[in-house]
């Protein structure tokens, strides 16, 4: 990425605490993760948005992150993206997740938006006032990102919006939305469209309920858009949409799950190795077991791993480097679907470990079973499978097979 806030090296409370009275990244980031402790009962149980955490997040300006300081955000980095979205995610994926697919819409408002839009959003963004929900699910085109079915009308300086999606994270209570809709002059299904709308210019209707295995807290419901908007704010031009997610979208997307799913799978193996390290509970394990220190030695090995590919495409993402290349398609999308894989494996590993009592029950202080349910969405999320068959294309494409 070559904007400013993704190439800026520190970030303005980098050098705060305490002494400087400015919260450092990870006490803001520890503040929401404190609140959202707290509400975890509540939002896992009735499968509602945490918006308390959110709240926090309004608070304490993190979600202003990737907006530059020149603008009045904290001028983050795509390592403060992943370093705040693990510390989220050992607490609550879906909090997690919520922040950084803001956060993904957020920078796209930053590189695409043109004045006046820009110029009215990123004090929004700075202030912790737009909470984004993005709008690129649609009924019947199979998971494709770069198709919509939906048309966008234009007639007298506005854009007239009909959008139905299937699932759309926080859209109950986000105060905008990034909708990819089939451009105006559009001749195929894959010249699209991304339009930002406020709240207050659609009709938003909910539908259904959400009642999911994992990811409780997403509050991932259908909706239904309706109303029209000024025609300045499309994004960056009508039809520019592929540019948008090869640039932002997909980079930011695949590092900022990965964080998340790799925060989740790290605070459930913390857990474990806090509770077979208490005096009271170790003595019912056998911590001089082959089979169960290997287990445990498996699950860190899966975290190590994972660990290494993000921080390797997350300073790759950080750079110069041209995101279009092949090597470097096959390294975001090999880094998405490798996290799934290992944190979900990681995270059975340590149900195998500790057992029925503290792996399958939900009363236990590992919340093996809830990070397993969660993590069970990760490979679902974007499919795997959509992908290896875009990377085996891209295979082609490198017959030399440089790495990125």
């Amino acid at each position: 990425m070559t904007t400013a806030a993704v190439k800026r090296t520190k970030t303005p409370a980098d050098g705060g605490g305490p002494a400087g009275g400015t919260p450092t990244l990870a006490e803001r980031a520890a503040a929401v993760a404190r609140v959202a402790e707290q509400d975890l009962a509540r939002t896992e149980r009735d499968a509602v948005f945490p918006e308390q955490a959110l709240a926090e997040m309004r608070r304490t300006g993190l979600l202003g992150l990737l907006v530059p300081a020149a603008d009045g955000g904290l001028g983050g980095t795509v390592a403060d993206l992943v370093d705040v979205s693990m510390i989220l995610g050992r607490t609550d994926m879906s909090v997690a997740m919520i922040f950084a697919m803001h956060c993904q819409q957020s920078e796209a408002i930053v590189r695409h938006a043109q004045s006046p839009l820009r110029e009215e959003l990123l004090p929004l963004l700075a202030s912790g006032d737009l909470y984004l929900a993005s709008v690129t699910t649609e009924l019947g085109k199979g998971g494709h990102l770069f198709r919509s079915y939906a048309p966008l009308r234009e007639a007298d300086g506005t854009l007239e919006i009909d959008r139905t999606a299937p699932i759309v994270t926080g859209g109950t209570v986000a105060d905008g939305f990034l909708i990819t809709m089939r451009s105006p002059e559009a001749t195929a299904d894959h010249h699209v469209s991304l339009v930002y709308a406020h709240r207050r210019q659609l009709r938003v209707e909910s539908a259904g309920q959400w009642c999911p295995m994992g990811m409780r807290a997403s509050h991932s419901l259908p909706l239904t858009l309706t109303g029209s908007v000024p025609a300045h704010q499309v994004l960056g031009e009508h039809g520019a949409f592929h540019r948008i997610a090869q640039g932002v979208f997909g980079p930011l997307a695949h590092l900022g799950w990965s964080a998340a799913w790799l925060g989740t799978a790290c605070g459930a193996l913390s857990r474990v190795l806090h509770l077979l390290r208490d005096p009271k509970v170790r003595k019912r394990f056998d911590l001089g077991s082959e089979l169960f220190l290997t287990r445990l030695s498996r699950s860190r090995q899966r975290l190590d791993g994972v660990h290494a590919l993000l921080r390797r495409t997350q300073e790759l993402v950080a750079g110069e480097t041209d995101l279009s290349a092949p090597g470097v398609q096959l390294l975001l999308n090999n880094l998405k679907i490798t996290a799934a894989e290992e944190c979900h494996a990681a995270v059975n590993d340590l149900v195998d470990a500790v057992g029925l009592r503290h792996g399958y029950l939900q009363d236990s202080p590992t919340r093996l079973e809830k990070s397993l349910r969660d993590l069970r969405s990760a490979a679902l999320n974007y499919s795997n499978d959509r992908l290896h068959l875009a990377d085996g294309q891209l295979c082609l494409l490198d017959p030399d097979v440089n790495f990125a």
